[in-house]
């Protein structure tokens, strides 16, 4: 009886292992096929900013914070309107030499033009504002469709055509806040967290995680 009692236990504790084997593997291969399907919805759907209204005296500062984060949270590309900033194009073109990326950055004179054109190639066009429907309510729709997506962040007034002309009229809150928070945060929405596993080729420069001291790894080739 004791024999059998040992038996007994040893089995319990085999097949709780295994349970707990299959559970990590499952869980493991759930993660990757999120991830997966995550970053082919980015590859599938070309995503480009529109800036409108830069002033290149008052607005540099901002409008690169602006094209830094559109990068980073998977965008392709950015247009500038307004002022034609050459030093601040080149700025940005300096940053995805040393840290990776095919992004790119355009000036376009005419912003209806390019608004017009993108929706007759059939690609969708999201005007981030503070009077718009709210990003939890609509974000569902616009992740679903499998439109390229532009999206455009406003200068210092936004005429109302472009309220008119957009598909979407978005807010993220109610509340007066920076068009990078806002870039930020609805990109992060449709991208639905996968901007985190992008990959930048060609960098120069890449940072390695670390929790308390700067990691950066240099690829000498590129750096020549």
């Amino acid at each position: 009886m004791k024999l059998k009692s040992i038996l007994n236990l040893i089995i319990k504790l085999i097949v709780k292992l295994i349970v707990k084997l299959i559970i990590k593997l499952i869980n493991k291969l759930i993660k990757k096929y999120y991830i997966y399907n995550n970053l082919l919805f980015v590859i599938l759907m070309n995503i480009n900013v529109l800036r409108l209204d830069h002033r290149s005296k008052r607005d540099a500062r901002i409008t690169t914070h602006v094209c830094l984060t559109s990068r980073a949270f998977g965008a392709s590309k950015i247009y500038l309107s307004g002022e034609e900033d050459e030093k601040l194009m080149k700025n940005v073109e300096d940053v995805v030499e040393r840290w990776g990326g095919n992004f790119e950055i355009a000036y376009k004179k005419s912003y209806m033009n390019l608004i017009e054109e993108w929706q007759k190639n059939g690609g969708e066009v999201i005007h981030l504002t503070m009077y718009g429907s709210q990003v939890q309510d609509v974000i569902g729709e616009i992740r679903e469709s499998p439109k390229d997506k532009l999206i455009i962040i406003g200068g210092s007034r936004v005429p109302t055509k472009v309220y008119k002309k957009s598909d979407y009229n978005v807010s993220v809150t109610k509340q007066p806040h920076s068009e990078v928070s806002s870039l930020a945060v609805f990109q992060h929405m449709l991208m639905d967290g996968s901007e985190f596993n992008l990959e930048f080729d060609g960098a120069v420069f890449e940072v390695i995680p670390t929790a308390e001291s700067k990691r950066v790894n240099i690829n000498e080739e590129k750096n020549k």
